[in-house]
């Protein structure tokens, strides 16, 4: 009986203990009235409000209630041999471009980002699934999808790029919506006419349903076109490009990184857990966290800078996130089992399991803005470096945010600068 006082206690203790938060957050949720330039440091004086704008609860354009746009982003990569090191491209690059993608907006209102991964190419897989797998559906969880892109491994293969466009489109439930962002992109090296379906066929299927195909070739420009890589993006309505797969990603370390990493680590802390896969997936979290901070200090300041972007969703797992996207609400959360929760809110009341998440909630804010703000300064510090090194040739992430930069214009979505 004592050792569950105590712990009460402790719990009530912890409450208290951000009692001061939401004051602090009135402050930091409002934007700069000055923008901040590198090495500018965060001072009293420089974090100045500037006007801020009623919130809304749901999205509204001339005061009618709108759908939020979506951004569906399906990742076909060649896994057969030669092929590592368009795999490392992409795990490095990830959250290069999500980064990219936050500042997307439509009539005002910010996309959610949906991405989907497969692997095609690899002999390890079914002969009859035509060599393809899919890793994940189109999903908002990204640890997910960094997790598959670190378990890639290279082998064989039969490359049908045909079959893999097919079963993609097939396979995944893609928005009906014509003013939302539908594309694919198919990522190899070999002729684009292998195997038993052919890719006109598929990307025809493609167009059916609005989908845009780009097509990246992992080699020599004209060796893509002469293999048929170009033709299948053009008849796809998408765009073609080459890159040097061989060429290793640079991640520019900056002064802000270790502070970056420290809040990062604080940002986790803010996450509770809930239901038969929470635990797993929190401890996903944290392994993706490490294999970031394993390459760079840099990739992993990139990957906190997606962390604190409204892309970063986790509301399968995550109660804070489940309360604010609607999936749970208070009702449902005083209810849930004590199995289902993490330790600390076991044996809590009605009342202290809601002040818990909702305390939770309100660190998770004041993070997340501290991280902005040092994202700009981290940017404009990247900027600087790299105009002092030589241009590198394309990479995958400039191929993605090209071509979905320049397909969502045609669907009014803006990107800040």
């Amino acid at each position: 009986m004592q050792t569950n006082q105590t712990s009460r206690h402790q719990n009530q203790s912890c409450l208290s203990r951000y009692s001061l938060a939401v004051a602090v957050l009135a402050v930091l949720q409002a934007p700069l009235s000055q923008p901040l330039s590198a090495g500018t440091e965060i001072t009293k004086q420089n974090f100045q409000l500037a006007p801020q704008q009623a919130p809304q609860n749901s999205p509204t354009v001339a005061g009618q209630t709108m759908d939020t746009p979506k951004i569906q982003l399906a990742i076909i990569l060649d896994t057969s041999n030669s092929m590592d090191g368009l795999i490392d491209q992409t795990r490095n690059q990830l959250w290069q471009v999500v980064n990219q993608f936050s500042t997307a907006r439509q009539n005002g209102i910010s996309p959610i980002l949906e991405i989907a991964l497969f692997e095609y190419g690899n002999d390890s897989n079914a002969e009859s699934a035509g060599f393809v797998r899919m890793f994940s559906q189109f999903t908002r969880e990204l640890d997910q999808v960094s997790a598959g892109l670190f378990s890639l491994t290279t082998n064989g293969g039969s490359e049908y790029c045909g079959y893999a466009i097919e079963t993609v489109v097939n396979k995944l439930q893609w928005s009906r919506s014509d003013s939302d962002i539908k594309t694919i992109f198919i990522a190899g090296n070999e002729s684009f006419a292998q195997g038993p379906v052919s890719f006109h066929e598929a990307v025809r299927l493609a167009g059916q349903q609005g989908i845009t195909v780009n097509t990246i070739h992992a080699g020599s420009h004209q060796e893509g076109i002469n293999d048929g890589w170009q033709t299948a993006a053009v008849l796809a309505g998408g765009d073609y490009m080459s890159i040097d797969a061989d060429q290793q990603v640079v991640h520019v370390v900056a002064p802000q990184d270790a502070r970056i990493a420290e809040l990062n680590a604080e940002l986790n802390q803010t996450y509770v857990p809930y239901g038969s896969k929470g635990a797993e997936n929190a401890q996903r979290q944290m392994e993706q966290d490490e294999l970031s901070s394993d390459i760079s200090a840099g990739l992993l300041s990139q990957r906190a800078v997606s962390k604190s972007s409204s892309f970063y969703n986790n509301a399968n797992w995550d109660l804070v996130d489940a309360l604010n996207e609607g999936e749970v609400d208070e009702k449902e959360l005083v209810v849930i089992e004590d199995t289902q929760l993490p330790e600390p809110m076991q044996g809590l009341s009605a009342q202290q399991k809601v002040d818990y998440v909702q305390e939770k909630a309100t660190q998770r804010k004041i993070i997340k803005q501290e991280i902005s703000a040092l994202s700009r300064l981290r940017a404009a510090f990247v900027a600087e470096a790299k105009r002092e090194q030589v241009a590198a040739s394309p990479s995958v992430s400039d191929a993605l945010t090209s071509a979905v930069k320049k397909q969502a214009r045609q669907k009014n979505f803006v990107f800040a600068k």
